[in-house]
């Protein structure tokens, strides 16, 4: 009998939806959080037909050239900067993202921290915890009101989008900046107009990044980019990190040349810079922005979707619904497994 095909599960996810594996492959789904080196990483693959990982496994050329029967890389996210797509697609493996799983959830957060930063809710829990509430003044804890403001936003994708439809409640302006125009229809219905991103910088009262990280986007907002901000303005950044320079933000934030942020993304994750760390009038996250339970679950199931779809099976057998890189599938003829 022909041996089923192997897949490797990264990190503990949802198991009634990894179970939905087990009529076609053998699965092997890891038990606990795991940070593997790269070496760990190239042996955990190297005998797989498919794996489901998490941003924190880097995938390229190296790990590739070790896994021979590797067919499909399922990435547990919308970004992929921890694949190397050209080295897959060179390789002919197919990878995959969560491409609308978790889109009106990060959209959530981001008001959540958006507000948390404008209203100084991080701080003022601290304080509180502290046990410092007593003899508050009329004029302590003065935020940032939103209704009315100016909204903008740096990519216009779906999660730009869903942040935008939001704004529409909170009375506010919103402008953006994307590499090309959205359709006209798409600006209606988000309320949004497109700006160069030069306006962008100078107009926005808050400004929420949402575009994926890639060589062309790292520190899209440098310490040139933050000058041209107001210093009354607010960044909130649940793209990537790296999109940012922390340093340069941390250094703008201290000298009270930008009023708050709120971050739930870094340079050098899980490391944080520590200036960062110092400052009151930044609220800081730890990359949960689709963190809810629909979302996650969401998530998984797509990712296990495009799995069992690139070996023939299910709703969606033989076109997996997020594919990265769709030329793989012409060279491929996928096989059905009893």
């Amino acid at each position: 009998m022909t041996a089923r095909p192997r897949v490797w599960v990264s990190r503990p996810t949802f198991p009634d939806i990894v179970a939905r594996l087990d009529p076609y492959f053998d699965v092997v789904a890891e038990p606990r959080e795991v940070m593997f080196s790269p070496a760990e990483l190239a042996t955990k693959i190297a005998d797989c037909d498919a794996v489901i990982v998490g941003l924190k496994e880097r995938i390229g050329a190296a790990e590739v050239a070790k896994a021979p029967r590797l067919r499909i890389v399922a990435n547990l996210g919308v970004g992929y900067d921890n694949l190397d797509l050209a080295a897959l697609t060179a390789a002919g493996v197919a990878a995959s993202n969560t491409a609308g799983a978790l889109d009106e959830s990060v959209a959530d957060f981001t008001w959540a921290m958006l507000l948390g930063a404008a209203r100084r809710i991080g701080e003022a829990e601290r304080w509180l915890r502290a046990g410092q509430w007593h003899g508050t003044r009329f004029t302590d804890w003065l935020g940032i009101d939103v209704r009315g403001r100016t909204l903008g936003i740096l990519g216009m994708g779906r999660i730009g989008q869903a942040v935008a439809r939001r704004a529409v409640g909170f009375g506010m302006q919103v402008i953006y900046h994307n590499r090309s125009r959205v359709p006209q229809a798409l600006e209606s219905e988000c309320r949004a107009r497109w700006v160069d991103k030069d306006e962008l910088l100078r107009t926005s009262d808050f400004l929420v990044l949402a575009l994926p990280l890639t060589p062309e986007s790292r520190h899209a907002i440098g310490a040139a980019e933050l000058a041209r901000m107001k210093p009354t303005a607010v960044l909130v950044n649940i793209a990537r990190g790296g999109i940012v320079d922390d340093a340069a933000l941390a250094e703008a934030l201290a000298q009270g040349r930008l009023a708050a942020a709120a971050l739930d993304v870094f340079e050098g994750e899980p490391v944080v810079n520590p200036k960062l760390l110092e400052l009151d009038n930044v609220l800081l996250s730890p990359h949960i922005a689709s963190a809810s339970l629909d979302a996650r679950r969401g998530m998984t199931t797509m990712a296990v979707d495009n799995v069992v779809a690139l070996f023939g099976h299910g709703p969606h057998a033989g076109h997996p619904p997020t594919i990265l890189n769709p030329e793989v599938l012409a060279a491929a003829s996928p096989t059905t497994h009893p």
